[in-house]
């Protein structure tokens, strides 16, 4: 029997020289440039012409870009073609919409703040690691923090630029899978607002509401970015400490979201919950803040990852009625007592188990 397998990423932080850092910045601000001017190029190609320019035919400018822009050819060619195929992907996306009649969303132009990576496509290739520092092509022997070995095969590198330094990002494939012992146990999920998680046991998860507790700080942050001058030294240090507050909230967040699903994994073989469609939901206004404070997609995509590395199984059940329904009749209670003596509770439909509950009834 053949040993189950997963791609993985693997993520670290790197511990670049002054001199490293300005080099890893400049190849960012070319790629952006690049990215930028390809867009550029396929939109007047289309409105001017009408014609569709592809990834192929831009790549196939690299050698001549790299003539009359010197600079260009101190990046490595793996990166440079790296951007025009997110750039296509980009555009991929976009026609994948429009096809399926959702908000289309154009390609748009990438600022500093938004474009903060790079990726070498092929290990070895440009980048590849050496008795335990990452050696790039053009940039130099980098020291890295490793906080946990890597496992399987290194595919790609991606160095990304974050608040608080620069990270390294390895996608390994061949990864094996570590199953975990049965437990004979199976839970539905529901998630909610004013607690995370409610399982079908009855117990609840509470939702620690990061955002909520940090929006004063983050408040303060953000008029002092406000009262500093445009281009001045003192408001790009406001940005950084702004960013730095985000990024906090950010892996508050994500740490509860692992640690969850992590405990969710070890106690059930299998778990069931409502396949929520979070984009439209986030229409609403009056909850749209709470709903992405709460972070249920990322939640469920850590979730499924954490169940296949485990042998477990994650299974996404229609929402509709999965609330309302009669523990114990199965009969639409919306909420209030049965007269069958059930009541109703969250996901206990969702997991397919019939039996009696002394939940409170959902409001």
């Amino acid at each position: 029997m053949e040993q189950q397998t997963v791609r993985k990423t693997y993520k670290y932080k790197l511990k670049p020289t002054p001199q490293q850092e300005r080099a890893m910045a400049f190849v960012l601000r070319r790629c952006r440039e690049l990215y930028n001017a390809a867009l550029q190029e396929r939109r007047e190609a289309w409105h001017k012409c009408g014609v569709s320019v592809t990834v192929a035919m831009q790549s196939a400018q690299l050698p001549e870009i790299k003539e009359v822009r010197p600079e260009y050819g101190d990046i490595h060619s793996q990166v440079l073609q790296d951007v025009l195929t997110r750039l296509d992907r980009a555009f991929q996306a976009f026609f994948r919409r429009v096809k399926n009649a959702e908000t289309p969303g154009y390609p748009r132009f990438q600022g500093a703040n938004r474009y903060t990576s790079f990726t070498y496509k092929q290990y070895g290739n440009g980048a590849t690691l050496d008795n335990g520092f990452l050696i790039v092509s053009k940039i130099g022997r980098i020291a890295v923090r490793w906080s946990r070995p890597i496992e399987g095969t290194p595919k790609t590198i991606t160095i990304s630029r974050e608040a608080d330094g620069w990270y390294v990002c390895f996608s390994c494939a061949d990864v094996p899978v570590q199953p975990l012992p049965a437990t004979g146990c199976e839970t539905g999920v529901d998630l909610g607002l004013e607690a995370f998680a409610t399982l079908s046991s009855g117990a609840r998860i509470l939702h620690p509401g990061w955002y909520r507790k940090a929006e004063r700080a983050l408040k303060t942050a953000q008029r002092r970015v406000s009262r500093r001058k445009k281009g001045s030294n003192r408001r790009r240090k406001a940005v950084t400490l702004l960013a730095k507050a985000h990024q906090t909230v950010r892996r508050q967040r994500t740490d509860f979201h692992h640690k969850t699903a992590l405990a969710l994994v070890r106690a059930n073989d299998a778990i069931y919950h409502e396949d929520l469609q979070t984009a439209n939901m986030v229409k609403n206004h009056r909850l749209a803040k709470s709903i992405s404070d709460a972070g249920w997609a990322a939640f469920l995509t850590i979730l499924s990852f954490k169940a296949a590395c485990a042998g477990r199984s994650v299974v996404a059940v229609p929402p509709a009625y999965t609330s309302q329904q009669c523990s114990g009749c199965g009969r639409l209670v919306c909420g209030r007592a049965c007269p069958s003596g059930g009541i109703s509770a969250p996901m206990r439909t969702v997991a397919r188990v019939c039996i009696g509950t002394t939940t409170p009834p959902r409001t």
